[in-house]
């Protein structure tokens, strides 16, 4: 029971980078029509940063998190104004190849300047470990978790409890009828799209002290989190947030239960979600 406790534990705090990154793309899919593959090397960056910042500029754990996260929504801000939105009238196709060469400009300029091999964070923001009951668990890995679930939360209770929310969350799941009711969705994108970005450079740092931090690691996990939107229904925000818990759960479980599917096991449930319910879990059936 113990040995399940903490793999629970650990599946939840894996699935709360899914559930940052999942978030991210789901809204910037949702408003953009667009398959944002950048989105990994804004996790990687979000990485970088915090060790660059953070671990060796001396600035500390707490301003990176504040600091990159904000920078990197900018960056996105900007790239949305200059080149993705240029694309925005052609096939989708077009921008999913921009952002797919953004992420490998990306990829190899910190590889030039930083090589291949991880980069070490040496100051842990918290150590310790915080008594649960049954076992301890590692203060950092709460704090992780903790942080994951109440950005999720704050922004469901902005999307649902707001005005702009709900026009940005009608934008974000059905943005052909929202448009119809005359409203401007237009003036949201780049806005949405900056936030998108902030919530991958966020998930990034939150990485860097617990996860090796090289110019893969975005590349590793944008394939796995694309699955998780797929599953959860493409521009669903609640069924990407809670498919990316879920799916951590499941990875976490499985290496300890059944290690040889534990890797794949988010693609079988994806083509099993696909033949039952082809929109995903919580995606919106199109009917013509």
């Amino acid at each position: 029971m113990t040995s399940l406790l903490q793999q629970t534990f650990n599946g939840l705090v894996s699935g709360s980078f899914y559930a940052l990154l999942a978030l991210g793309l789901a809204v910037i899919f949702g408003m953009l029509r667009v398959v944002n593959f950048a989105h990994g090397a804004v996790y990687m960056l979000g990485a970088f940063g915090a060790v660059v910042l953070a671990d060796r500029a001396g600035l500390g754990f707490w301003w990176a998190l504040l600091l990159v996260p904000a920078v990197l929504a900018v960056v996105g801000t900007l790239l949305e104004r200059l080149l993705i939105r240029r694309l925005a009238a052609l096939d989708p196709l077009y921008n999913f190849l921009l952002t797919f060469g953004i992420a490998l400009v990306c990829q190899d300029l910190l590889r030039m300047k930083y090589g291949s091999h991880s980069q070490p964070y040496e100051h842990m923001p918290l150590t310790g470990s915080v008594d649960l009951g049954l076992f301890d668990f590692p203060r950092y890995q709460v704090l992780v978790l903790a942080v994951s679930a109440a950005v999720c939360v704050t922004v469901w209770l902005l999307l649902t409890r707001t005005r702009i929310g709900t026009v940005v969350r009608a934008a974000t799941e059905r943005p052909e009828l929202t448009r119809a009711f005359g409203i401007d969705t237009g003036r949201w994108v780049t806005p949405v799209f900056g936030f998108g970005t902030g919530l991958a450079a966020l998930a990034g740092v939150l990485a860097a002290p617990m996860r090796a931090v090289n110019t893969t690691m975005g590349g590793d996990l944008i394939i796995t989190v694309f699955a998780v939107v797929v599953i959860g229904g493409l521009g669903s925000v609640l069924g990407s947030v809670l498919t990316g818990f879920v799916i951590g759960m499941l990875q976490s479980l499985g290496s300890l239960y059944l290690p040889v599917l534990s890797q794949t096991s988010v693609f079988l449930l994806m083509a099993v979600v696909l033949l039952i319910r082809p929109a995903g879990l919580f995606g919106k059936e199109e009917h013509a």
